[in-house]
Order: C-alpha cells, then structure tokens, then sequence
C-alpha cells in the first residue's frame, strides 16, 4: 500500500492514533499534571476526537497541547498530510502550494508551514560534530538580500533604469560532517569572531577541519587536529580526501529550493528555513531514511515546540545577534 493511502492521512481518528503512538510511546502522559496512563477516553455526541480526562487532575486533554498542533483547528489528517509533503520534497514545498493540495487559507497554509519547520530543529543541546579520524566541513555563504532599496538611476538616454543592488546579503555558516549531519546558522555577521565561536563551539578538537582558503578560519589549526584547506582563486576543488564539496552541494540544495520554491523569504524567518533544510540533509536517503521514516521522525518532533501566529510573525533568529 502506498504511503499516500495510509488511513492517518485520511482518517481523523487514525491520524490521532499515529500521532499518540509516537509523542506517547511509553504511555498517556496528562500535559497538566505529567501523571502517565491514568486517563480515558471522553465519550459523548458531542466530544472531540482524541479528547482524555486525566484521573489525577480531573482535566480534560489531546495529544495536541504543548505540540505545534495546540490550539489549532486544521484537522490533524491535514497536518500529517502537510508534513508528509514538507518532509518528503527534496526542495521544500510552498504554501500556495500546500494551500491548494490541502484546501486551507493561504494564511492557515503558511502558518502551518512555520510550524512544522519549528517541529524540524534539534531537541536539546547537541553532541559536538566529528571525533577522532572524522572530517567536519565548514563553509559559509549568503543569501537574499535585505536593506533599504536604492533608488532608480537614468542612463544616458534618459530612460529610468533600475540601480544594481548592493544591498548586504544574509550571511549563513553551515558544518557538514562527512557522511553525517549538518548544522547551520543564520548569523549577523560572518566575520571572523563569529565563525570562530561556531566552529569551536560545535566541532570536536580530534576533528580534521577542511575549509576553503577564507582567512575566517586563521588560525583554527590550534583548535583541531588539523586544518587543511583548498585554494579555490587558483582553481584548486580537492587534493585527496581535502576538500569542501559536501558543505557546497548542501548550499547547492538550499539556494535553489529557497529561489525556485520559496522566492522569497524575510530575515526573520531564514532560520527556520535553515531548519527545514538541515532536517531532510540529516533524514536522507543516504542514511537510511526514506519518506516514511522521515515523517515520523518529524512527528516525533512536534513535542515542546509550541509557535503562536503573533511569535511567527515577530521572530527573528540570529546565531550571532
């Protein structure tokens, strides 16, 4: 039976079933109280799907309180759909175009999109990257722009023609672990302090560090068990095992999700983009994970990640801010 079929994408009772079964595998926990398995069913005509009353605290429950479902009123067969979608598209899918498939609002689609990508970032505080005889990639880039825009300039004709933009990209600085995960971060400023803190920060030092030639990363010899770099101005991409292709091909993947699906994306939003993007690098077909695997994982991360419209709209998210 094809994924797509499966009753949780279709069937109410069934969607809560497998999203029970995954953000309580060890039993019913009461979010008010955190007793485990001393509630039952709520019955009755009128009674919500998924509805429990705790024993202990006498207060009634879903699965959906302190998720990113709470307080909404998409049915959560829509929601698995939805997640099915974002986790199973390699570069990312819009919310016009959730907004069509699933028949929501615009709006809904959009705020259901910033949801699941808040489901997508780590749970806790990470292990750092590589180890003794591993290689951890860094690199950084940039993307969009933001800024005032410039005004239009005339050009010897007399015609109004659009001044170039020279307004300051968004900086981002990615680690690839060769053959594992990656970590990146939205940062103020890529300059030398902050990529430093970041390398430092979440690589071990029995790692081989490889970067470009980039002089942010002077002087990170002393930090790591080495530090070997390729001179890409000389035309210079691999020399042996020493190279930055994995970190790139990841950048590759991103920029042309973010220009080819989403077109546009304001600052204050990009780290959860990052996110998403990060997730499916670190769930790929690779690594074992195929689509189905990567929508479970991505259910059982919904937990603790509660996102208000009013939150979505304000946020910002700067590594280095």
């Amino acid at each position: 039976m094809s994924y797509l079929n499966a009753p949780h994408l279709h069937d109410e009772r069934a969607a809560y079933a497998f999203v029970e079964a995954r953000v309580w595998p060890k039993g019913r926990v009461c979010p008010h109280c955190g007793v485990v398995d001393q509630s039952s069913a709520m019955k009755g005509k009128s009674t919500r799907v998924g509805a429990y009353k705790c024993y202990a605290c006498r207060k009634p429950f879903t699965v959906k309180i302190g998720t990113i479902f709470e307080s909404s009123h998409v049915p959560m067969h829509l929601w698995l759909q939805a997640i099915f979608l974002i986790a199973s598209s390699k570069k990312g899918i819009s919310s016009q175009q959730l907004h069509r498939t699933l028949g929501v609002t615009l709006k809904t689609a959009w705020f259901m999109s910033h949801r699941i990508r808040e489901a997508m970032k780590p749970q806790g505080t990470l292990p750092p990257m590589g180890g003794e005889g591993e290689i951890v990639e860094a690199d950084e880039t940039y993307y969009g722009r933001f800024g005032i825009k410039l005004p239009l300039n005339q050009n010897k004709s007399g015609e109004r023609k659009k001044h170039k933009d020279q307004r300051p990209k968004r900086a981002i600085v990615s680690l690839v672990e060769r053959g594992g995960s990656v970590r990146s971060f939205h940062v103020k400023s890529a300059d030398k302090e902050t990529v430093s803190n970041i390398v430092k920060q979440n690589i071990a030092r029995e790692t081989r560090l490889m970067t470009d030639e980039s002089k942010l990363y002077k002087g990170a010899d002393e930090a790591f068990a080495s530090h070997e770099t390729v001179k890409h101005s000389a035309g210079e991409y691999a020399r042996g095992d020493v190279y930055t292709n994995n970190v790139e091909a990841y950048f590759s993947v991103f920029k042309r999700g973010m220009r080819g699906v989403y077109q546009h994306c304001k600052e204050r939003h990009l780290h959860r983009y990052l996110a998403e993007f990060d997730f499916r690098f670190n769930n790929r077909t690779a690594l074992g994970v195929d689509d189905d695997l990567r929508t479970e994982q991505l259910v059982q991360g919904v937990v603790g990640k509660r996102l208000t419209y009013q939150t979505t709209r304000r946020g910002a998210g700067l590594a280095g801010a």
